[in-house]
């Protein structure tokens, strides 16, 4: 079960008592009794989700691997790298990395600007994000296959790209299976990715599993949401997986979990963050999405992930000192 974040406020403590103050506002008596048995019903919610805090509480002693994602990061067309938005964000990973030997860097699609050539990622990704490409695991966007089959992106990160050149590819980090979906082929080969997919879930079916490719599935983003990869996500779905990560808008946005067509599912439900602040420009947001719980274009940022045995937390580290954060935990389903 998520943390839950409150927008609102209390109001401050009357001097008076409460049917005092009751009686100067004039609030019907039927308004009151309402707000009377909402309370009463909001305490009996709370002592329901006691044995979910203790279970969060046990969640919390065990340390789990951390992975850092973000897409749409590395432009220097209007300065040089050590300036770039890139640099800024790379700052934020390399101490997590030199903490922990385990942890692992998801680059989540238009890694390059403006379209991917092998010389975008050796002038401007190598020096920023090139400083961990050990142990980065990428997914290809759209601006990589700028270039025709994005030949700069496999040329640059070689075998780390997937064995067939097609952009996909799974591996286990901690006790997670992590799988890199490719969001911009041809038909075709599409659907030998899904193929693909259907067979590497049903071997995997012991681990959580986390997701990532670059188009959303939801955005409020000026993209907006994607579907070419919905069948992904209703595979994922069935297979009972937990998380899904995204860029393309260059933004930041989380969901709260959610079934295969998109309604709200807090008991098997996927979660959905789109981390599309790697670098490259904020842009802005259209209509809010429905089930979008907090979203923002303010800041540069990577999400920090720690995966668990029994759950996973998040944090997005943003690259201002006092800029937007989000944070929070989940147990697994």
């Amino acid at each position: 079960m998520p943390l839950i974040h409150y927008n609102g406020y209390l109001p401050e403590q009357q001097q008076s008592s409460p049917m005092t103050a009751f009686h100067r506002l004039r609030i019907p008596l039927h308004i009151l009794f309402a707000f009377a048995l909402s309370c009463t019903q909001a305490a009996c919610q709370s002592n329901k989700g006691a044995p979910e805090e203790a279970a969060r509480a046990a969640l919390m002693t065990d340390k789990g691997v951390a992975v850092y994602a973000a897409g749409d990061i590395a432009d220097c067309r209007n300065r040089k790298p050590e300036d770039s938005g890139a640099a800024k964000t790379a700052a934020l990973i390399v101490p997590g990395l030199a903490a922990d030997s385990r942890a692992a860097v998801l680059a989540l699609g238009d890694n390059t600007y403006p379209v991917g050539l092998l010389s975008e990622f050796t002038d401007c990704y190598e020096p920023t994000w090139g400083k961990f490409k050990q142990r980065t695991y990428p997914a290809p966007g759209n601006h990589e296959y700028y270039t025709p089959n994005a030949v700069g992106y496999y040329a640059y990160f070689g075998a780390a790209a997937g064995p067939t050149r097609y952009g996909y590819y799974s591996m286990d980090i901690g006790g997670w299976h992590v799988i890199s979906l490719n969001s911009y082929l041809k038909p075709e080969q599409h659907r030998a990715q899904m193929e693909w997919l259907k067979s590497d879930l049903e071997k995997n079916k012991a681990f959580c599993t986390l997701a990532y490719w670059h188009h959303p599935v939801f955005s409020s983003g000026g993209h907006g949401s994607n579907a070419q990869m919905i069948e992904a996500w209703k595979m994922l779905y069935a297979s009972g997986a937990e998380l899904v990560l995204s860029g393309h808008d260059h933004d930041y946005e989380r969901f709260a979990p959610q079934d295969a067509e998109g309604h709200r599912d807090a008991q098997r439900g996927m979660r959905q963050f789109v981390v599309g602040t790697g670098g490259a420009k904020l842009t802005p947001f259209r209509f809010r999405k429905l089930n979008s719980e907090i979203s923002d274009n303010s800041t540069h940022g990577v999400l920090k992930l720690t995966l668990k045995n029994k759950g996973y937390e998040w944090e997005f580290l943003p690259v201002d000192k006092d800029g937007f954060t989000d944070h929070g935990s989940a147990l697994r389903h």
